[in-house]
């Protein structure tokens, strides 16, 4: 979706101090909070280099050494135990997603003609409705991205994040007749495939190398109407979508069949029914490691609460491999910006992408790792106005990438740094010496003025 405009000044100057992390080993042990610098002060945008790297010659190539496998969401227990990973639903049949030929593009920007290989059809994994047996864990390799010559250290955007390239091939492409692009969420899936999700409703499945689409899907609701689908999970050959139109989280079979649909609770339905604001509910969904406990975090604060204050929100699964609703937190966002996507750390920790648009200065995009260990359970709370006792998630800024690195990025409309866009997917896809290896994407909202644009970063957390 399209973010609102951003209110308060630009902030982008990071310092080593901001950067440093102290990495937990459980979510729920008393061990001592990460560091946090709290709301930013607002510095000077930097200015983008005047000599930027060359475009990158062959922006879907794969480079450097493989990374280390992923195991279903990239994550391990703190204990050290691989991650659960629940076996699909036995009920899924055959899935229907079109697998044609390569996509129809238009020009490349990022990578030359030619330089974009699709996977054959079918080749990554027919079908995806396939289960593994339960307990399974399912392995996959993270996307690369060539960036063409760089000095040593020129891909740095803070202390903790390098930027590792990124890719156009994708925009303004049709794949099986479908429109690529709207791409708000991204999830490891299955069989070296990262799963793609439109807000128009259509399901993508990826070559988690290449990043060309080897599959769609597509979702409705009950009534069979599109969906406006933000956030995903890949679940064990079952997908969790989230719809921020009412909201709703629901879960699909490897066909696209409705399973399940989760409850959610009074207050964070749009109005009339609650006070959430339309167009502004779960963006972000995540599964903790384990597998155990879902998170959605919504994009801006209700009617009531003090702006800026998003409200996060958790369901636990039972042993009949439902969700019901759980704790609920207090995430407080930098001023004027909203929250349109969470992911898992392997710790139990979060990722959150902090987003915002200004007419004619472009978009604010911070990276932040957030703790909720110790923060109140606000499910009871019915407003919050920052009252005393009231502990919200402790954030630490990683990045604004307005300092990252060009590699010869363009805009289509002013940006303060012409690699930016309306950043909006984000997923954790392994690990390479240490540093988690993630992927994030814009959602073009179908406009020109506007690019599809893959990421890749490296991460220290």
């Amino acid at each position: 979706m399209r973010p609102r405009p951003l209110l308060a000044t630009l902030a982008t100057t990071l310092t080593a101090t901001t950067c440093l992390i102290t990495t937990p080993t459980d979510l729920t042990a008393g061990s001592s909070p990460v560091s946090t610098t709290g709301p930013l002060a607002a510095p000077t945008a930097p200015t983008p280099p005047t000599e930027p790297a060359p475009r990158p010659t062959a922006g879907l190539a794969v480079t450097g050494p493989a990374a280390d496998p992923v195991v279903g969401f990239a994550t391990t227990s703190p204990a050290g135990s691989t991650a659960e990973l629940p076996a699909a639903d036995s009920t899924a049949g055959s899935a229907p997603w079109s697998t044609v030929g390569p996509p129809t593009t238009g020009p490349l920007t990022g990578s030359p003609a030619g330089s974009a290989t699709a996977s054959p059809a079918g080749s990554a994994a027919a079908g995806f409705a396939a289960a593994s047996p339960a307990g399974a864990t399912v392995t996959g390799r993270a996307a690369r991205f060539a960036a063409g010559p760089a000095a040593p250290g020129s891909r740095a955007c803070s202390p903790a994040v390098s930027l590792t390239g990124f890719s156009d091939a994708l925009d303004k492409t049709t794949y099986a007749g479908t429109f690529v692009g709207n791409l708000s969420a991204l999830a490891p899936d299955r069989h070296g495939t990262l799963a793609a999700l439109s807000d128009r409703s259509a399901l993508f499945r990826l070559d988690a190398r290449t990043l060309q689409p080897v599959g769609v899907l597509p979702l409705a609701d009950e009534s069979g109407a599109a969906l406006d689908a933000e956030g995903l999970v890949a679940d064990g050959g079952t997908y969790l979508v989230s719809s921020e139109t009412e909201p709703s989280v629901r879960r699909y079979s490897g066909d696209g069949r409705i399973l399940d649909r989760l409850p959610v609770p009074d207050t964070l339905r749009t109005a009339p029914d609650g006070r959430a604001q339309r167009n502004g509910t779960f963006e972000g969904l995540t599964l903790l490691p384990g597998g155990r406990t879902l998170v959605a975090s919504m994009e801006y604060a209700l009617a009531g609460d003090s702006p800026g204050l998003v409200r996060v929100q958790t369901w636990q699964r039972t042993p009949g491999r439902t969700f019901r609703p759980a704790a609920q937190y207090a995430y407080r966002a930098d001023p004027g910006l909203g929250v349109p996507e969470i992911t898992a750390t392997p710790d139990g920790r979060l990722l959150v992408l902090e987003r915002g648009f200004t007419a004619g200065v472009g978009n604010t995009v911070r990276l932040y790792l957030a703790d909720p260990r110790h923060a109140t359970d606000t499910s009871r709370i019915a407003y919050l106005t920052g009252q005393d006792g009231v502990r919200t998630v402790r954030k630490t800024l990683l990045a604004d990438l307005a300092a990252c690195p060009t590699l010869g990025a363009t805009a289509k409309q002013p940006q303060p740094n012409p690699l930016l866009d309306n950043i909006e997917g984000m997923a954790v896809t392994g690990r390479t010496k240490g540093r988690l290896d993630v992927v994030l994407v814009s959602d073009d909202n179908q406009a020109d003025t506007q690019t599809t644009r893959f990421y890749g970063l490296r991460v220290r957390v």
